[in-house]
């Protein structure tokens, strides 16, 4: 195994883990850790796809971690809301 191969699994076990997390309410997808989780985790798959790059991939995954970033600026909004 390749270590863009390598990085690549680890980041779909991050969004695995994510997802099963939220689906047996271990995990609260609208939270930090959840969304840190699928972050990271696209991040990792976007990397190995720059080494084996597959043009549907790159679009699911910027989507996936596009939505992360959108949760984590608007949890990071409304904590900054309610300190000021």
């Amino acid at each position: 195994m390749t270590v863009p191969d390598l990085l690549g699994v680890v980041g779909v076990l991050l969004i695995l883990v994510a997802y099963a997390g939220a689906t047996t309410n271990r995990l609260d997808a609208t939270k930090a850790p959840a969304l840190l989780l699928n972050l990271a985790g696209a991040l990792l798959i976007l990397l190995s796809l720059y080494f084996d790059f597959n043009l549907s991939a790159v679009l699911m995954e910027g989507a996936w971690a596009l939505v992360a970033v959108i949760g984590l600026i608007r949890l990071a909004l409304g904590a900054s809301r309610k300190q000021g």
